[in-house]
């Protein structure tokens, strides 16, 4: 059974109708923000994904790899990895030796993190909060709200460096309590991908089970 991965909520979160009223200076911000990875052919990218729920008590910390190209990915973490062609996805499950195949859908709950940088334009309202540093680093944070109160994400918090409009953190709030810090630790950019970057090779694999959902 297709397992979901959170670095992929984000994404799902924003899937909204467009708002009719933004900041303009949070909108300059990400409007540069989304242009500078716009502009890359592809990247490459560590990060950290903590889970934290004060009232449970719960914290998790998980670490992963991702590779963008256009719409094409490939993402690893814990113990996953969905590599995603721009028409088909395979999500393979390390534990069960096993991949599920889908159709690709971007406009489906399963929206590719390569559209990360763009989706601040449809459905959340953003405001500009303020300045602040980290570690000596001017940050621009800025509050994504959705306009969809039925959504079970009231909020996003982005922290865009001020030298070079790159996104250093983003964190998701939930009304169940969750919230979710992604970290980016290493970016790099246009790193060399080819077809085999974002396709499924069965060899590689040995003794994989194939679930075809298609």
């Amino acid at each position: 059974m297709k397992k979901s991965i959170s670095f992929l909520l984000l994404a799902v979160s924003l899937a909204l109708p467009a708002a009719a009223q933004q900041d303009p200076k949070a909108g300059k911000i990400l409007d540069q923000m989304s242009a500078k990875y716009q502009a890359l052919k592809a990247f490459q990218a560590t990060f950290s994904q903590t889970l934290e729920n004060p009232s449970a008590k719960v914290k998790q910390n998980l670490n992963g790899d991702i590779v963008v190209s256009g719409q094409k990915f490939r993402l690893k973490i814990s113990g996953q990895e969905v590599i995603n062609d721009g028409k088909t996805t395979w999500t393979y499950l390390k534990n069960e030796n096993e991949v599920n195949i889908s159709d690709s859908d971007p406009d489906s709950q399963d929206m590719s993190p390569s559209q990360i940088y763009t989706m601040y334009k449809k459905g959340y309202k953003y405001t500009y909060v303020q300045q602040v540093t980290e570690g000596g680093e001017p940050l621009d944070v800025i509050e994504l709200a959705p306009e969809n109160r039925q959504n079970d994400v009231f909020k996003v918090r982005l922290k865009v460096r001020k030298k070079d409009a790159s996104v250093k953190s983003w964190q998701m709030f939930k009304k169940n309590g969750n919230q979710y810090t992604f970290l980016i630790k290493n970016f790099k950019p246009n790193p060399p991908v080819d077809a085999g970057t974002f396709a499924f090779d069965k060899a590689k694999y040995k003794g994989v089970k194939v679930v075809d959902l298609r």
